[in-house]
């Protein structure tokens, strides 16, 4: 069951759960892979509700989420599990499959092919209709130092931007 919700109601409870945690979730070719993510934003752009998420070049999500144009944000609401952030932060979904090493319970998108994670209720569906990949050269260089420091292998290890139109919010209530 999901109880659909008002996403400008909830905005500040996601983006304060993104900054401390949540996932994102796509699926491409019968796989479903579920990955951390720690930076995202909701906005407007084109007259839609907009989540943006950004995944680095390298990640198999990203793989699968360029077939797919499809993603799920599960936050977790309450009390969560936190080794599920820790597993799918550290976990590739090339070597292991995350949702069954974890036991998670997928539940069935309503507007997208991607599932939502019970375990993390709080979910945003959403259809990408713009991706950007990072200019560093135009990212202030404390910025760049930081992330992508020199001699590292997320040097050249960048992000790509998917501007995800939210087409359904809600909590599944399992």
């Amino acid at each position: 069951m999901k109880q659909n919700i008002n996403l400008w109601e909830h905005a500040q409870e996601i983006m304060e759960n993104v900054g401390k945690g949540a996932l994102l979730t796509t699926c491409a070719d019968g796989e479903v892979n579920t990955m951390t993510i720690g930076w995202g934003m909701i906005g407007i752009e084109w007259k839609k509700p907009i989540f943006i998420a950004y995944v680095r070049q390298s990640r198999h999500t990203k793989k699968l989420l360029d077939k797919s144009g499809e993603f799920t944000v599960n936050i977790p609401v309450g009390a969560c599990d936190k080794n599920i952030l820790a597993v799918c932060g550290k976990e590739s979904g090339r070597d292991v499959n995350k949702i069954e090493k974890l036991g998670l319970t997928l539940i069935p998108g309503e507007t997208v092919s991607v599932p939502a994670i019970a375990q993390l209720p709080l979910t945003l569906e959403c259809k990408v209709i713009y991706q950007q990949d990072q200019d560093l050269t135009a990212l202030a260089e404390e910025d760049r130092n930081r992330c992508y420091p020199a001699g590292t292998v997320e040097e050249n290890n960048f992000h790509t931007a998917y501007y995800g139109e939210i087409t359904a919010a809600y909590i599944a209530d399992v």
